[in-house]
């Protein structure tokens, strides 16, 4: 085996200067576009592939190989071999060094095993130290008499603790994760995923493997990740980079519908945010924009020379009421009307014996008479004045919510103090996300190639259609759990929220086998599971160490002195902790290990932190999380912050669900009943 070792060392040296070589050679291309533009796109590429080809020696560039049987079952021929990693690398004759882990052949490493070897005579794990091969660990699968057995190599890099963002899972993907990273480009999966099975990286890894398997059309229509908040884009944004994607877009549920002009500068109640989402909400704004059309009461009278030429009202309402049925726009119909008029003019000058071109018709179309007419019947809408309207004029607002919404519905709608134009209006996130929804009835938003939304679960029904506006020419990939909804509009079936996303057709797969949540964590906070999330089965962990549970109580005077002791003794542990507390104790918790002189991080909605061992997290920030040690404060009281019983237990599971190896729980209060059993 040390020869074998020094082998595989040697092979990963010449592996890391060649795709050095790859780099300095895609550096060194001459920029030759023909003209500044296409110079600059030329540019622009050859950075990218040069940022794709950046190596980290601390990281493992393959951390596996295939030895494929190459005798076809006859005893004769030779096996191919193949090493597995994060990028291809080849030598200078072309010949692949590594293989690009979303390459087909790689999926034998994955998904082989006894009892379906795939034709893998030897797959060889690697196990890694500071970027160099320490260990290896081989499985001979054609041979019959070995047994099954877990590899200690995947269990120690799934298990390693980590200070940082999230890291990547290409050398511990599983079997059935592998399955969900590789359905095609045109399905769109929703994943339901317990707590440590990996759903958001399975997510990360499919965008990664969806670039790669089709590059020319997504790299040209784009892909874009949506996560709950900052702190937890933060928390997942080196993944990609690290798997050689550098173009991926992340955003914010809440940040996708602001704009320049559109800026979230207000709050509002739940039940008023959780009517906003309500997919009624779309149908009283189409009706809203659709009422601005106005049923021709005279005829359009168009001079041009010396003529002038005549439509009658019958004759023009058939041109409007054509557009408006027609699956088009009201932005989009509203531009095309003066064309349809002035054809019409065209129509009678042709019956009179002239011979009018198509010039003649634009110029009728632009001539002020028409102009004038066709805005007459088909005005301009803008989406912030028709907005600030309908909440601020009761009339309006029940012309637009007849039969849709109760009286008592649409009095909850209106402001009781409306500011006096759209442009001073104080938006909330729940009326940016209705001004999207006004914007793609005036102009259809752009779709990109590919969505990757992630903790699905908490978003409302407009949110659902927000997003699902942005790949309605491509396909989703829906990441979520319902036993983790947090909001009064988390959704109860996968069913009804992938109607909303406009993806009905979508297949619905759940990942149940925890890997990165120790099984102490997970029976513990699968107790809430009955009362958070009736009938949903509780996560199963497959680790071997079952982790470590602590449960301290208190004196009320000294909760927070025992955090900062905690603190102390796991700061002097290797791996991250995440000190979860109520959100109204953030700033008292920080100040106590500010003063013990305990550097840390805090994190919010709008930033993350990668840079501390030590973060203090709000309970309502947590979701997407993961330490490798958590602490959490008075779980009666993140419970008691929300709204209702069910939302604070389900609050409650995310937040003990965080830690990747331990778990400790300080608390003065009585813990809520569910955990006490």
């Amino acid at each position: 085996m040390n020869e074998e070792l020094t082998e595989e060392r040697n092979h990963l040296a010449q592996s890391r200067a060649e795709l050095a070589r790859m780099r300095e050679r895609t550096l060194a291309l001459d920029i030759q576009g023909g003209d500044a533009v296409s110079a600059e796109r030329l540019a622009e590429t050859l950075w990218r592939r040069a940022k794709s080809l950046e190596d980290d020696p601390t990281t493992a560039l393959f951390f596996g190989r295939v030895d494929l049987d190459g005798t076809g079952g006859s005893g004769e021929g030779a096996d191919e071999r193949w090493y597995i990693g994060r990028r291809h690398v080849t030598d200078d004759a072309g010949d692949p060094l590594v293989i690009d882990w979303r390459a087909p052949v790689s999926t034998t490493f994955y998904r082989a095993s006894h009892a379906d070897p795939m034709g893998v005579r030897l797959r060889r794990r690697f196990g890694y130290d500071r970027g160099q091969i320490t260990a290896m660990e081989d499985e001979h699968l054609l041979d019959s008499g070995e047994p099954e057995a877990r590899s200690q190599i995947l269990a120690t890099e799934i298990e390693r603790p980590r200070v940082g963002p999230m890291r990547d899972i290409v050398a511990t993907i599983q079997p059935e994760q592998d399955a969900l990273v590789r359905v095609d480009a045109t399905t769109t999966v929703c994943i339901q995923g317990a707590p440590g099975t990996g759903k958001t990286a399975v997510g990360l890894h499919r965008a990664a493997w969806l670039l790669y398997a089709y590059r020319q059309r997504l790299g040209r229509t784009g892909v874009l990740v949506i996560g709950p908040n900052d702190a937890f884009l933060e928390h997942i944004g080196a993944v990609l980079p690290t798997l050689g994607e550098v173009e991926v877009r992340h955003t914010s549920i809440e940040a996708l519908t602001q704009t320049d002009k559109i800026r979230v500068r207000a709050s509002e109640p739940a039940d008023v945010a959780q009517l906003k989402g309500d997919a009624r909400m779309a149908e009283v704004l189409h009706r809203a924009v659709w009422s601005h059309l106005v049923p021709p009461a005279e005829a359009m009278v168009v001079p041009r020379g010396v003529r002038r030429w005549r439509v009658p009202a019958y004759d023009v309402a058939p041109l409007v009421d054509g557009l408006a049925a027609r699956d088009v726009r009201y932005e989009s119909a509203r531009l095309l009307l003066p064309q349809r008029l002035a054809h019409a003019v065209l129509v009678k000058m042709e019956a009179l014996g002239e011979y009018p071109d198509d010039r003649v018709q634009d110029a009728i179309a632009k001539s002020a008479p028409v102009k004038a007419y066709a805005g007459g019947l088909w005005p301009k809408v803008d989406a912030r004045a028709l907005l600030h309207r309908l909440l601020s004029d009761p009339e309006a607002l029940a012309a637009a919510s007849e039969g849709v919404l109760t009286e008592d519905e649409q009095r909850l709608l209106l402001w009781e103090k409306p500011s006096r134009t759209s442009g001073s209006a104080k938006w909330t996130v729940a009326d940016t996300v209705l001004l999207d929804e006004l914007g793609d009835l005036l102009e259809r938003t752009p779709s990109l190639g590919h969505v990757v939304l992630d903790e699905a679960q908490d978003l409302s029904p407009m949110q659902l259609r927000a997003v699902g506006r942005r790949c309605t020419a491509g396909a989703a990939t829906v990441l979520g759990d319902i036993a983790q909804g947090t909001t009064p509009w988390s959704t109860a079936s996968w069913a009804e929220s992938l109607r909303h996303l406009g993806k009905p057709e979508g297949v619905v797969e759940e990942l149940r086998r925890g890997f990165r949540v120790s099984a102490s964590v997970i029976e513990f906070a699968a107790r809430l599971l009955p009362q958070a999330a009736p009938g949903l089965a509780a996560p199963e962990s497959v680790r071997d160490n079952p982790g470590r549970l602590d449960l301290v109580e208190v004196g009320g005077a000294e909760v927070v002195g025992r955090v900062v002791g905690e603190v102390q003794r796991l700061a002097a542990l290797e791996g991250s902790i995440g000190v979860i507390v109520p959100d109204a104790r953030v700033p008292e918790v920080s100040r106590a290990l500010t003063g013990a002189g305990v550097e840390h991080g805090t994190l919010g909605l709008d930033h993350g932190d990668v840079d501390h061992q030590v973060d203090v997290v709000p309970a309502t920030v947590a979701k997407g999380l993961e330490f490798d040690h958590v602490l959490v404060l008075e779980p009666a009281e993140i419970a008691a912050a929300e709204p209702d019983e069910r939302t604070g237990l389900r609050r409650l599971y995310v937040v003990l669900t965080r830690a990747v190896s331990d778990l400790t729980v300080i608390h003065a209060e009585p813990l809520p009943e569910a955990l006490a059993t």
